[in-house]
């Protein structure tokens, strides 16, 4: 029993020891659509970074967002969300989505490559990345509705 616990935590320590030094292949993608306040809805295809190694590489080296594009961590359970930008080249902004599926805080135009945290200062059920100046461009704001397969999985 012991032996095999071991090699599970070898494993375990290879993958989160692992230090990402590229772009990861493209994850599965699924529709998310943002309603505004004046019914305006905006619709993109996003990445479901599902695993925590998808969640640790998130963008990373990756040289462009397309603005119907994106990517969604879901998290287990409502959580405080921390972000950074390690090797993330291009801006994004970072959309902290709450427990009763609307955006909590968005983060604008987050710097490429720095290391500060970018924080949802408070527990929220999932974080999107967005290409950086989009949410202001498109007019999304806090309070606006997020919708996903993602999201509706977890609700409850």
């Amino acid at each position: 029993m012991l032996a095999g616990g071991d090699v599970i935590g070898i494993a375990h320590a290879q993958e989160t020891d692992d230090t990402p030094t590229k772009a990861q292949p493209e994850l599965p993608r699924e529709t998310l659509t943002i309603t505004g306040r004046d019914g305006a809805k905006h619709v993109f295809s996003v990445e479901l970074a599902a695993t925590p190694r998808q969640q640790r590489v998130g963008e990373m080296f990756r040289t462009s967002v397309p603005a119907d594009r994106g990517m969604i961590f879901v998290w287990p359970y409502p959580q405080q969300s921390d972000m950074w930008m390690e090797n993330t080249l291009v801006p994004l902004d970072i959309v902290f989505i709450g427990t009763e599926g609307r955006i909590s805080a968005i983060s604008e135009n987050a710097v490429p490559q720095s290391l500060a945290r970018i924080s949802s200062h408070g527990p929220v059920r999932a974080t999107l990345e967005l290409q950086g100046g989009l949410t202001e461009k498109l007019g999304i704001r806090v309070g606006d509705k997020v919708e996903s397969k993602a999201l509706a999985a977890i609700a409850g």
